[in-house]
């Protein structure tokens, strides 16, 4: 069983890892893939009743690899920790299988009650992107990805992606075949902020109406009507705006 696992999990990130040539280059140099086989024995301590043995596992394991996953958290099948650095994963965390997690993620808690669920699950197939804080024992659902450095602390529907912070829905996507495509860093391609979008929205219409009020303007002076003119500074520059926005 352990080594049909590793097997898999080597195959796994060679499949998800443009970067990985070969299954001994993965073995021999892959951080992630270390932290979860120490994960596995440190579990199987904790689940039998030996905690101090658990915590030791994976103390030795953070100080080799950089991630830190207590070792009462859940860890389902053909999860990849890519970079992994500063990883930290908590108690009551539970992630599906097929999930990715990049460099300086956080699965933490927002409360101190001991013997509650505290941490956040992660069902299957989830993308967190680097540096995202996913804070709070709610879900996150099945193929959802959250954006690097967002800062999550509500639910996320399954197929969504989730940036910013606070963390917002820019996009909620069918359980179709697309909702499923590998997304690195849970980047969402043609993805956009629902905020960005609004604003340039917003530096459009005002352009428009700029535009309508020059020419009614224009209309009234060839009426004989006297009309001051609006100086160059004070109209709208809607391209340098957008670009801001951007």
């Amino acid at each position: 069983m352990f080594f049909s696992r590793l097997r898999e999990d080597i195959r796994n990130i060679i499949e998800r890892d443009p970067a990985a040539r070969n299954g001994w280059e993965v073995l021999t140099c892959y951080p992630g893939l270390h932290a979860i086989v120490a994960h596995r024995w440190a579990h199987a301590c904790w689940r039998t009743g030996l905690k101090w043995l658990g915590r030791f596992i994976a103390h030795l394991a953070r100080i080799v690899t950089g991630i830190e996953i207590h070792p009462g958290a859940a860890i389902g099948r053909r999860v990849f920790i890519d970079h992994g650095f500063g990883v930290v994963i908590g108690e009551t965390a539970v992630i599906g299988d097929d999930c990715t997690i990049y460099q300086g993620v956080t699965l933490g808690g927002t409360t101190l009650v001991a013997g509650t669920k505290r941490h956040p699950t992660l069902e299957r197939g989830v993308i967190v992107g680097a540096g995202a804080q996913v804070l709070g024992a709610f879900t996150v659902g099945e193929y959802a990805k959250i954006g690097s450095n967002a800062v999550v602390v509500k639910p996320v529907p399954a197929g969504a992606t989730a940036v910013g912070n606070p963390a917002h829905i820019i996009q909620k996507e069918d359980q179709s075949r697309s909702a499923r495509m590998f997304a690195a860093y849970g980047v969402t391609p043609n993805g956009d902020d629902p905020l960005s979008k609004a604003l340039r929205g917003l530096i459009d219409h005002a352009a428009r109406q700029d535009e309508q009020i020059e020419r009614l303007t224009d209309t009234l002076r060839a009426a004989g009507l006297c009309c001051p003119r609006v100086e160059e500074g004070d109209k709208l520059d809607s391209e340098q705006l957008n670009r801001l926005v951007d």
